[in-house]
């Protein structure tokens, strides 16, 4: 028994047409959340731009006296400039301190550029508190 080719065509076409309309599916989400969570997400957007998360890294490039530790700032901010920058004291000196990297690869990878200006730079991680 022979099927006519019309039919086939046809076949496929209505088999075709209702497989577009059994994965065209539409569904809606209703999402319920605590309205205290963008609170949290401010929150914890600020402890990052104030850098009072924990578990980060910075580079040191100078430790001495505060008119040397001065100076040291400028010339980093002059010529390497890239990451953020500070003086801290830690009796008895002063300590320039750039960054505030996320992990040690990407600590590892500032170092090789702040080298280049501050040969005895090295890498550390903050007490937490700080």
């Amino acid at each position: 028994m022979r099927i006519h080719p019309n039919t086939k065509a046809l076949t496929i076409v209505v088999f075709l047409t209702f497989y577009a309309f059994a994965k065209a599916q539409t569904a809606s989400v209703q999402i319920s959340q605590d309205k205290r969570i963008p609170e949290l997400l401010e929150l914890k957007s600020e402890l990052t731009n104030d850098n009072k998360l924990a578990d980060r890294y910075k580079i040191q490039v100078f430790s001495g006296n505060l008119n040397q530790a001065e100076v040291a700032l400028r010339k980093f901010r002059n010529k390497v400039g890239t990451w953020s920058s500070s003086i801290e004291y830690e009796t008895p000196n002063y300590k320039v301190w750039i960054g505030n990297f996320r992990n040690r690869l990407e600590a590892d990878r500032a170092l090789i550029a702040v080298k280049k200006e501050f040969p005895n730079a090295l890498i550390f991680k903050p007490d937490a508190k700080r």
